[in-house]
């Protein structure tokens, strides 16, 4: 529990002031780019302050100078604190709408193109999300997205959701696989707890959209090689 605690207090100390002083400071420079550099240190300052050791592998194969689709597996709330600061560049990503209403918080998001997402969204609000989507890719940011909507209760990949490969396929970007382990056992589903150790993030080649004929396929050639580095296929 004191890994846990020493997290959330080195992600106040750094994450409220980075919040009250680059909200107004974004908004007078007209971008995010300095409180996005300041949310990830914070980011990386409690990860480590959990006693949580990150290990990166496979970052060469990153696409240089492209904005990138980057979906990962998801098994615990560590996994985004951890995975945001190991991408190169900045992340818009898809969230639950009802984050953005959040007082404060919510200008941020928006500010930074985070996509809201609906559960049980019409057609017409899952096309406003691409189009929010393919919006931030054009401006030069990358998208992350957990493509299984939710945190795998055993580890195991749970059905994928289409938004990311429709946005793939609009927007013609590269699609980065990336499988993170180790965080489970450090923070379980219904847990408060941490418990300190080795988080590993491994990014997979690069898949193009345009080499496969349909968005399915490319679902299906994404899923396989998570699966692969999973050791579930």
């Amino acid at each position: 529990m004191f890994s846990a605690l020493r997290m959330l207090f080195v992600f106040i100390l750094f994450g409220l002031p980075a919040a009250l002083v680059g909200i107004p400071y974004s908004l007078l420079k007209g971008n995010i780019r300095t409180m996005y550099g300041w949310a990830m240190f914070a980011m990386r300052a409690g990860i480590r302050a959990g006693g949580i050791r990150v290990v990166i592998q496979g970052a060469e194969n990153i696409p240089t100078g492209e904005s990138c689709i980057f979906l990962s597996n998801h098994v615990s709330n560590l996994d985004p604190p951890i995975l945001l600061p190991a991408i190169p560049g900045m992340c818009s990503v898809f969230l639950k709408k009802s984050l953005m209403k959040i007082p404060f918080v919510g200008i941020a998001m928006r500010m930074a193109k985070y996509v809201p997402v609906s559960r049980g969204h019409s057609r017409q609000e899952a096309e406003q999300s691409v189009a929010i989507a393919a919006d931030a890719l054009r401006s030069g940011m990358h998208i992350f997205i957990f493509p299984e909507g939710t945190r795998s209760p055993d580890g195991n990949l749970l059905p994928f959701k289409k938004g990311a490969f429709f946005l793939a396929a609009d927007a013609n970007a590269p699609m980065v696989p990336i499988v993170i382990q180790g965080t489970a056992q450090m923070m379980r589903k219904g847990s408060l707890k941490v418990f300190p150790g080795t988080a590993t993030v491994r990014f997979l080649p690069a898949i193009r959209p345009q080499d496969f004929a349909t968005r399915e396929d490319l679902m299906d050639a994404v899923r396989l090689e998570m699966q692969t580095a999973l050791g579930q296929g």
